[in-house]
């Protein structure tokens, strides 16, 4: 399965709701996930532009997509972003393909 992170932010209601009733969100992050077909892999809190990340596995680009859009359609979420992660060995192999390859760059003639 392939990897992806999910970066999101809170709106300021949501942080609100959950000052006032702590949550562990990542329990229903995980059934959600499994619901699609994927598996949670961990969920952080964090600083800075995002309050969240989320690494999850999916079989797909579009199962990993109806993830997300199922995940921030209660409207609790004001920023996403979700980034593909390619694992070491994926990444060898796209060099090895890539050396392989001949692609002539712009020239000025």
């Amino acid at each position: 399965m392939a990897l992806y992170m999910t970066q999101a932010a809170y709106t300021a209601q949501a942080w609100a709701t959950m000052t006032k009733q702590p949550q562990d969100r990542s329990v229903g992050l995980a059934q959600l996930i499994e619901q699609l077909g994927g598996r949670l892999i961990t969920h952080y809190y964090c600083f800075g532009e995002y309050d969240g990340v989320t690494i999850f596995e999916a079989p797909d680009d579009t199962t990993a997509s109806a993830i997300v859009l199922a995940a921030i359609s209660a409207g609790h979420v004001k920023l996403v972003k979700t980034t593909r992660l390619l694992t070491v060995q994926e990444t060898m192999e796209a060099m090895r393909k890539a050396g392989r390859a001949v692609y002539q760059a712009p020239s000025s003639e």
